[in-house]
């Protein structure tokens, strides 16, 4: 046997046994139990007579729920909807004190880690939509209507209640149903498990497909779904989604399954060195929803919370106290990385994760250095001088410089992020790139010309923001042939002599 032959066959039986070990060490694939003692924390036995209601009067939530780990397992309706004596939600329904809202408080009974990992993460704080830029123009630019059935059925918004007559307790129309990631719950926690564990199945293998995460990661600002679905991974895992293993109870990638991964593999599942968490944020390095992205270091606190410190501020250490508590934990953008790139290591090479990642941040870096940062200073110049109000949204070339971050910018980076080539250039970097030269320069002109009856101020701003750059160039001077012949070169570099015709 040839040496290399040699090495590919310890290698094999390397991996192979280490596999098995972790399988081992996981145990047989067995139903998930609920925590708590029977009887006590679940299992009420009230509950039956709810059963054998619903069983005739709504048969389609009793069969979710009879098919459901929870059906299987004696945890019933009185579990999961059972109120105390004055919450704001609670009612009296067939003679008990029930409540229509089921929160994530209520889930940490028997779930306590999922609870304590979701309640300080990204997903816990997609509410705080309803003070943002997003919310503002829902509301005052589109309609409170709009809002209600669209931006908050995914952020979440406040439950509201009714708090007197025959329905009191109950949910008010308007702010129910709604089962947003980052819902307000009466009893103060936040989100929804539902969001991605539908009622009454509860089914982990739903929320482990890409198809949960694309009810809301969709569209021109965050189009998370169209990306995965046009990338490598998502091609492969529509072909071989009967080898995808969704309901394994370990579910680690490399080990259960390994045709390609889902959202829920990099952000959430175990890996070969990496436990599975229902933190999203915690393998994230770069932030990709502000105007300009930041590598974010993450601060975990006593209390539950945490937050993120961008790239070159300083970050507290453990021990320290910050936003009302001690900080009992710091992961670095670079800790963040490493825990993502674990999971990538799962069925991919140390060449291909390096590959992946250079090319990402080359693009982020572009879009930041070339369009993002240049613009963004402009624009508060802008302000600060007067020419343009304080006020969001009354100009055009503020509606332009949203499109061009919230919409096309993001969609470039994720692209990237995803490796979704289609994203990062077409409806990424080149719609940028048409809309700053095209739409936002003449209006940043207009703007100018509005006020001070000349162009001076723009083409200063323009001159100390965007000429340094080098990727200008060829607007501001065109293409001249020592531009055209660097590309050239550049090109028969790469493909041969003659390559760009």
């Amino acid at each position: 046997m040839n040496t290399s032959r040699q090495v590919r066959k310890v290698a094999w039986l390397s991996s192979s046994l280490a596999a098995l070990a972790l399988m081992v060490a996981n145990g047989p694939a067995q139903a998930d139990r609920p925590g708590g003692k029977a009887g006590v924390d679940w299992g009420n036995p009230a509950g039956q007579e709810c059963v054998d209601c619903h069983m005739t009067e709504n048969p389609g939530l009793y069969w979710e729920w009879n098919r459901s780990q929870h059906g299987q397992n004696g945890v019933n309706c009185l579990d999961c909807h059972e109120a105390k004596e004055g919450d704001i939600d609670a009612f009296t329904h067939e003679g008990a004190l029930i409540s229509i809202v089921v929160t994530p408080k209520d889930c940490s009974k028997c779930h306590t880690t999922e609870f304590e990992e979701m309640d300080g993460s990204h997903h816990s704080k997609a509410g705080d939509i309803l003070a943002s830029l997003d919310n503002l123009m829902g509301e005052v630019v589109g309609g409170p209507a709009a809002v209600n059935a669209g931006c908050r059925q995914c952020h979440g918004g406040k439950l509201e209640f009714i708090t007197e007559g025959k329905d009191k307790g109950r949910p008010l129309p308007g702010s129910w149903p709604n089962t947003g990631i980052g819902r307000l719950n009466p009893d103060g926690s936040k989100g929804s498990c539902t969001a991605c564990h539908g009622r009454h199945r509860f089914s982990r293998e739903q929320a482990r497909t890409p198809d949960t995460c694309g009810k809301c990661h969709v569209g021109p600002d965050h189009p998370q779904i169209e990306v995965y679905n046009e990338s490598k991974h998502g091609i492969i895992y529509r072909a071989k989604i009967d080898e995808m293993n969704l309901d394994s109870d370990k579910w680690i990638a490399g080990v259960d399954y390994s045709a390609a991964p889902t959202c829920a593999t990099c952000h959430m599942s175990a890996g070969l060195n990496q436990p599975k968490t229902h933190n999203v944020g915690e393998r994230i390095s770069w932030t990709l929803r502000p105007p300009i992205s930041t590598k974010m270091n993450l601060v975990k606190l006593e209390n539950g919370n945490e937050f993120d410190v961008p790239e070159g501020k300083e970050i507290p250490k453990v021990g320290d106290e910050a936003k009302g508590s001690k900080v009992i934990e710091v992961i670095t953008w670079k800790d963040r990385r490493a825990k993502m790139e674990s999971i990538c290591f799962g069925c991919h090479s140390t060449s291909v994760i390096e590959g992946h990642y250079k090319q990402f941040d080359d693009v982020v870096d572009l879009y930041n250095e070339k369009f993002a940062k240049p613009i963004a200073a402009i624009m508060g110049e802008l302000k600060d001088k007067g020419y343009i109000t304080p006020a969001p949204f009354d100009e055009n070339i503020e509606w332009t410089w949203w499109e061009i971050w919230h919409h096309e910018g993001r969609r470039a980076r994720h692209g990237a992020a995803m490796m979704g080539p289609d994203y990062t250039w077409w409806h990424g970097i080149y719609e940028v790139a048409k809309h700053t030269y095209f739409e936002w320069i003449p209006e940043l002109k207009e703007v100018v010309i509005k006020k001070d009856k000349n162009d001076k101020v723009a083409n200063a701003l323009l001159e100390k923001y965007f000429k340094p750059i080098d990727g200008h160039d060829w607007y501001f001077n065109g293409m001249n042939k020592e531009a055209l012949e660097k590309v050239r070169a550049g090109f028969e570099a790469r493909y041969g002599k003659g390559a760009l015709k």
